[in-house]
């Protein structure tokens, strides 16, 4: 996979299907997209959660694949009725669906030889799109354009996403640093934080506040390209904080 320098690589998750917005399922896909994406030194840059439905999901393809580098969409992929991402990535293309021989093959040797219309659905590709592997069980996802369709069901979409790595332009990857602060709240920190996010504007300062029978705090996750730059904003950070009266701070490690 080549690297582009300082150019940044930017995809969005589209995530697909009622029960998610529901709440009936918890998407756990968009938070392993992002961190598989990160190490690939492509920024996750926006994510979308739209219906089993039609018109929504071919509009919301269609503007996030005009404007990021990459698209992910995440389940619909299935052999009911409702499964209708396939349908939809194709009218967003203006191709048809065909049913891939490759896919068929897998199909007729799981269920020997015996391949019902339900089943079928799930070897259809847009024309002119290639298979996404599928290492987990089950038939593959595929990709057209700058588009890869995946399972919704995460071991399988984890899966898949070895097989889309490879695909990718990457960036220089995002590295991290996190500051932990015990026992102030965010509106005490928020001053030094804010004055240290202002002065390096090229990279990404998060605050996120814990609670729990231990204490409280925050911890404070700065992201950057260039580790070099990223040391030195960790301690100005820290030296903030501390100018602030903020005494309890110190970097920890994060797995």
């Amino acid at each position: 996979m080549a690297s582009d320098g300082d150019e940044r690589v930017t995809a969005a998750v589209l995530i697909i299907g009622d029960e998610i917005l529901s709440g009936r399922t918890q998407d756990t896909n968009m938070r392993d997209i992002a961190r598989y994406l990160a190490v690939l030194g492509v920024d996750l840059a926006e994510a979308r959660t739209v219906p089993d439905v039609m018109d929504e999901i071919v509009d919301a393809l269609n503007a996030l694949r005009s404007r990021y580098d990459y698209v992910i969409t995440t389940g619909g992929i299935g052999p009911t009725h409702d499964d209708i991402t396939a349908d939809a990535v194709a009218q967003a293309f203006g191709v048809e669906l065909e049913e891939h021989p490759e896919i068929m093959a897998m199909l007729s040797a799981r269920w020997g030889g015996e391949v019902n219309a339900a089943r079928r659905r799930m070897a259809r590709v847009p024309v002119g799109g290639d298979l996404v592997k599928n290492p987990v069980q089950g038939p593959p996802g595929f990709t057209i354009g700058n588009v890869f369709t995946l399972a919704g069901v995460p071991a399988i979409m984890r899966g898949m996403l070895e097989d889309v790595g490879p695909r990718l332009r990457g960036g220089r990857p995002t590295v991290s640093r996190t500051v932990r602060v015990e026992g102030s709240g965010e509106g005490q920190i928020a001053a030094p934080l804010e004055a240290v996010a202002k002065a390096h504007t090229d990279m990404s300062l998060g605050s996120y506040p814990f609670f729990g029978p231990d204490g409280y705090g925050s911890n404070l996750v700065v992201r950057g390209r260039d580790p070099a730059q990223l040391v030195e904003v960790v301690q100005e950070l820290i030296d903030a904080l501390r100018g602030a009266g903020i005494d309890n701070v110190r970097e920890v490690e994060v797995a």
